[in-house]
């Protein structure tokens, strides 16, 4: 699991040691932000939108494909944002694990992506 600040920071020694990563969006939202979503104190600043958690998730899928490692995601975030899984894609990710609710409404906004991105590339 790569679902802890430090993990993203020191993902090239990481490599050394695993073959790839599971990127854990809500644990990872939740400490690049410093907040508990299910705290009713502080939940409503919990956003995988936040630029510091996309710039973790950038820095971790840009890590793992520095080292030749697999990158995946699991969590809320590209179930619930189709931006987030948009992002994702863009990034170059490996795999995406959605909740079953969202599996078909995700992965045809995925497809239009790849779609659009292969497009561009031609």
């Amino acid at each position: 699991m790569c679902e802890i600040p430090n993990n993203v920071i020191l993902i090239d020694a990481f490599s050394k040691l695993f073959d790839g990563f599971s990127i854990g969006s809500n644990d990872l939202t939740q400490l690049t932000l410093g907040v508990d979503r299910d705290s009713e104190k502080v939940a409503f600043d919990f956003d995988e939108r936040d630029e510091g958690v996309k710039e973790m998730l950038r820095l971790a899928v840009d890590g793992a494909k520095r080292n030749n490692r697999h990158s995946g995601i699991c969590g809320q975030a590209p179930s619930d944002y189709p931006e987030i899984a948009e992002f994702l894609v863009e990034l170059g990710i490996d795999s995406i694990s959605l909740n079953p609710d969202s599996v078909l409404k995700t992965t045809m906004h995925i497809l239009d992506v790849e779609k659009s991105l292969l497009s561009e590339a031609s």
